[in-house]
């Protein structure tokens, strides 16, 4: 699961970063309302973690911009206004819980984990695309009722790819999500593994879903029918 922390305290941002790695979660920290706005909203994260007070751009304007994009990932205030009307103009605007600032990590933790069940409990089981289909739970994929046997990797592409069906992924994006790195222009990485990828659910199937965009990324769709 990916979490963005926007916070612009060093030492709070960098104790929340922390404790989250500690507890398994994959972490980015942004320190300005910008900057984590610009993350939010180009990256598939599963929570933020937003603070009210930021240089640049609040926490207010932070998560109404995120709403009215259609992004609708959880969104935790973790603020030091605790007045009840600041409460209730967070969660008004579309945050999800709000937790008050000093805080115990251990309620922050269980407060992380309720809405990442809640946001994983939103999110389909089974993913289509024409004939091919993902059942996330059972970790099982077919094609024209055929079984595809895929490394970890390969699933894990495979899914971000159904899950945003339609868009064209970057590189740089794909190599965030799925191997959790920033990406680097001379690698191939990316390149390779959806070529492995094409040769297991594509190569062997019509039509083809897997499309490379030059000079932008890949997409995976149905064609559209003549």
């Amino acid at each position: 699961m990916k979490i963005l922390i926007i916070e612009d305290e060093p030492k709070t941002g960098d104790y929340l970063r922390k404790g989250l790695v500690e507890a398994g979660f994959v972490v980015d920290l942004a320190r300005d309302g910008l900057d984590g706005l610009h993350l939010a909203l180009g990256g598939d994260y599963d929570l933020v973690v937003l603070d009210v007070m930021l240089p640049s751009l609040d926490g207010w304007g932070v998560l109404q911009t995120l709403r009215r994009a259609g992004h609708a990932m959880p969104v935790l205030f973790l603020t030091a206004r605790d007045r009840v009307e600041d409460r209730v103009h967070g969660l008004e605007l579309g945050a999800d819980d709000y937790l008050v600032k000093p805080f115990a990590f251990s309620e922050f933790l269980a407060r992380v984990r309720t809405l990442l069940r809640r946001g994983k409990a939103q999110e389909p089981e089974i993913l289509r695309v024409a004939d091919l289909e993902m059942d996330t739970i059972r970790r099982r994929v077919t094609r024209a009722d055929v079984r595809i046997t895929l490394t970890a990797k390969e699933f894990a592409l495979l899914e971000l790819l159904l899950r945003r069906q339609g868009q064209v992924l970057p590189r740089s994006l794909i190599a965030s999500q799925v191997w959790d790195m920033n990406f680097d222009s001379d690698t191939n990485v990316i390149d390779v593994a959806v070529r492995r990828l094409r040769a297991k659910v594509d190569e062997p199937f019509e039509p083809k879903l897997i499309r490379t965009v030059r000079g932008m990324g890949y997409a995976l769709e149905a064609p559209e029918q003549p």
